[in-house]
């Protein structure tokens, strides 16, 4: 839904125009999965999918919530009763981020909002941090906050992790709120040091497909937090403040302190091999050569199926047909337990391969896979 179409249908809900329209992207990740809570290297870019906002500032503490994706009417929610833990329904998210920005000090004093999202939701591509991230960058600019893009990224991450209660990174609102089209964002997530770095396969006759499961996951769920606690265990056992500190060359040295810690050792081994893949996929990009990059892909999903463990069946085919079809890489992105996974092609395998993948899901008894090419988009804007 474009940003006229939104803005009609916020008139019809509140009876005036909105004072704005603002937008913020889904994302996926090229490399760096589960290393953004280790303090860690991520290289995510941005989707054309994205939230769209319409909003109006309020000052009589109410706010007022509607999405043109949910069944309902209007959400009516008092300011001063927001509290964590307190909604579980979809309105946690913008709720989440008004809570953040008043707990933090800036004086929102209400809105009226009306959303729509072609993020597909479930399927790893950070359809709640574009929800987050557009209804951030709409009351900065309706309220005149002095808000950095990182610190409302970081504003969002507090309203996932407390207000929403999914412990969650840095990367998906970083990347919603900062990425730049035609680039991949290589993001430090312990200093949130930036840098774009230039992304255009279709000029190298290549296309990346992300290639939607249909098998919904969820960040709130137990096992992400699980893997989370194992990292952060591992970090303590071996006396650093995040496995970021590990060295590549120390590896085994430190698996070998860790001892019987089976599993603490493979998400630690995961890590830290994962954050050198991001290194080398900078290098790899910055030299021209982006079609080296593909083994490196299938180096992360065979390191998630294995060592994190957070892969399925769905994900494991794709990642197999798409070599077996002559793909160039391929690996499952985004937080697991289903999603998508992201396949590196020559542009003229793009018919074949994407047949091949539907034939074989059905053969499988899965639901048919989404596919579709990312292209790297602009990240959070006002479009009205």
């Amino acid at each position: 839904m474009g940003a006229q179409q939104v803005a009609e249908r916020f008139t019809e809900l509140y009876g005036a125009r909105p004072q704005g329209v603002w937008a913020a992207p889904g994302r996926v990740n090229l490399i760096g999965e589960h290393t953004d809570y280790n303090d860690g290297f991520v290289m995510p870019f941005a989707l054309p999918q994205q939230a769209v906002a319409a909003v109006s500032r309020r000052d009589d503490g109410l706010l007022r919530l509607h999405s043109a994706d949910m069944a309902g009417g209007v959400v009516e929610l008092r300011l001063d009763a927001l509290a964590p833990g307190g909604d579980p329904a979809w309105t946690a998210y913008p709720a989440g981020v008004v809570w953040a920005l008043r707990e933090a000090g800036h004086p929102v004093t209400g809105a009226d909002i009306h959303l729509s999202s072609t993020v597909p939701t479930g399927a790893g591509l950070s359809s709640s941090a574009a929800l987050e991230v557009v209804i951030a960058l709409a009351l900065r600019d309706l309220y005149g906050l002095d808000l950095a893009r990182w610190q409302l990224a970081r504003l969002c991450q507090r309203a996932e992790n407390v207000y929403v209660g999914a412990p969650t990174g840095i990367m998906d609102q970083t990347a919603a709120a900062c990425c730049e089209p035609g680039h991949a964002l290589f993001l430090d997530t312990r200093d949130l040091s930036q840098r774009q770095i230039p992304f255009d396969l279709a000029a190298e006759g290549l296309r990346l497909l992300v290639v939607d499961t249909q098998v919904e996951h969820a960040h709130s769920g137990g096992e992400y937090g699980k893997r989370r606690a194992g990292c952060e265990k591992g970090a303590a056992l071996l006396g650093v403040d995040a496995l970021r500190d590990i060295a590549r060359a120390d590896l085994d040295a430190a698996l070998a302190r860790l001892g019987e810690e089976e599993e603490v050792r493979r998400l630690v081994r995961h890590v830290v091999t994962e954050d050198e893949r991001v290194e080398r996929t900078v290098t790899l990009l910055r030299a021209g050569t982006p079609r080296a990059i593909g083994p490196i892909l299938t180096e992360g999903h065979a390191s998630l199926r294995d060592d994190f463990r957070i892969s399925c069946p769905e994900l494991d085919l794709v990642v197999d047909t798409a070599l077996a079809r002559g793909a160039l890489g391929a690996r499952m992105t985004g937080g697991g337990f289903g999603g998508s996974a992201v396949v590196l092609t020559e542009a003229t395998g793009v018919p074949s391969l994407t047949e091949s993948l539907e034939t074989a899901f059905a053969a499988a008894g899965f639901k048919t896979p989404r596919v579709f090419e990312a292209v790297p988009s602009t990240g959070a804007r006002r479009l009205v």
